[in-house]
């Protein structure tokens, strides 16, 4: 596993654990931005910069009392690494019909692209399952 790999699972596992947002610092370069396309839970492409991770990240929090990030594949060329996971959140509150201890289910693709050892570009390709 590459230095970029090795810190794309260092940051899974911080999302996993979401102890703190400035954790996200070490991650993510100070001009960071995240593309999100349009799925289930966020309707239209949504750009986004470190701050607007480090808030979106605590709102999270009160939302998904557990995450659960399962790697199927990761690819890596020159300063990009390409991540296929499964992601799992145990809700916090009631989301749809959905309520506190049900569980969401997600196939991820993420593009990260790396400058100075951080992410610096990351595109979200995110395929939920319904929320029933």
């Amino acid at each position: 596993m590459n230095e970029n790999e090795k810190t794309v699972v260092a940051f899974l596992r911080m999302m996993s654990e979401r102890r703190s947002e400035d954790a996200f610092e070490t991650f993510y370069h100070r001009d960071a931005e995240q593309v999100e396309y349009p799925n289930l839970v966020t309707k239209n492409v949504a750009i986004r910069t470190l701050g607007d991770l480090k808030a979106g990240s605590e709102r999270g929090r009160k939302i998904m009392s557990k995450e659960d990030y399962e790697i199927k594949k990761l690819y890596s060329f020159d300063d990009t690494v390409i991540l296929e996971a499964v992601w799992k959140g145990t809700l916090s509150i009631a989301l749809g019909k959905l309520g506190p201890g049900d569980q969401m289910t997600a196939y991820f693709a993420q593009f990260f692209e790396f400058k100075e050892g951080k992410i610096f570009r990351q595109r979200n390709y995110d395929c939920f399952e319904p929320l029933e």
